[in-house]
């Protein structure tokens, strides 16, 4: 098996069963396990799944839980994680409670101390998602309780309507006050394609995961949150190709640690069609 570059090593969650993929847990299961004899496996983390379907995963197969449930659901999650010795890496929680953003935080890490407490969640890493917003002070305040449990942050980059897809000086202030409290995030929905466009098909602008990583590493850099907004909304791919080329993007995963995906297979294509991932010859 090839050993990828520490830039794209992991950088894939293969979130098959999430829209607009939506396949069977069944088919995603048998995929992600055949995919691990490719020489890409290392570019695919965990199989993101829902807390509901968390049964029917074989033990074995690495996993990212989406509570559906809120912070009430951690408990079983943890349980049947522990007493079916599930491979959990990681626990995803939305803020709901818009109204008591950071006391929702705070709410679901109780939750995940108390299971902690009861031996479970040992090695889990937990990522909240704040809501698809402009950071205002209750958004900040939820960014900081985040911080302060040594969590990870989820930003939502797009969806299935055309609002679900944030502005480029939205996303930049995401990463912007995730960096200024040291707290690394991933991404979910939207970032198929390595490279900033508009779909043909929707009409709907999509970020690319690409401009994000290369975004972290300008903010990381001291750029300010306009100068990252203007890497996020840059679509030349030679541009963006010659930055990667001269950018430290190991070092930036260290802050943008994934991003869902439902394919696997476009973002590959396009690492190897930019020429910053190249396949084994035979």
């Amino acid at each position: 098996m090839t050993t990828l570059p520490e830039a794209w090593t992991g950088l894939v969650d293969d979130a098959a069963v999430f829209p607009p993929g939506d396949a069977d847990l069944a088919h995603a299961v048998a995929a992600y396990d055949t995919r691990r004899g490719e020489w890409y496996a290392d570019l695919v983390g965990p199989l993101v799944v829902k807390d509901t379907q968390l049964p029917d995963v074989p033990p074995e197969v690495p996993v990212s839980v989406v509570l559906t449930g809120g912070a009430g659901a951690v408990a079983g999650v943890a349980a049947l994680a522990t007493r079916r010795a599930h491979r959990l890496v990681a626990l995803e929680a939305a803020v709901r409670d818009l109204d008591d953003q950071a006391g929702n935080v705070r709410r679901i890490h109780a939750a995940v101390d108390a299971a902690r407490a009861e031996g479970g969640l040992a090695d889990t890493q937990v990522y909240v998602e704040l809501p698809q917003k402009p950071p205002m002070p209750d958004w900040l305040a939820a960014a900081d309780a985040v911080a302060e449990a040594e969590s990870h942050l989820k930003f939502r980059t797009g969806g299935l309507e055309a609002h679900l897809f944030p502005d480029a000086a939205t996303v930049a202030a995401w990463i912007d006050a995730a960096l200024d409290r040291e707290t690394p995030y991933k991404c979910t929905a939207g970032l198929h394609h390595a490279l900033r466009h508009r779909d043909h098909e929707t009409g709907f602008e999509h970020h690319g995961f690409l401009n994000v990583l290369l975004a972290t590493r300008r903010a990381f850099d001291g750029g300010t949150v306009a100068e990252v907004a203007e890497v996020l909304d840059d679509h030349y791919a030679n541009d963006l190709v010659a930055l990667a080329r001269t950018s430290d993007l190991a070092g930036a995963r260290r802050w943008f640690t994934s991003f869902g995906s439902c394919s696997v297979t476009e973002p590959l294509d396009d690492l190897l069609a930019l020429g910053l991932l190249e396949a084994p010859h035979a």
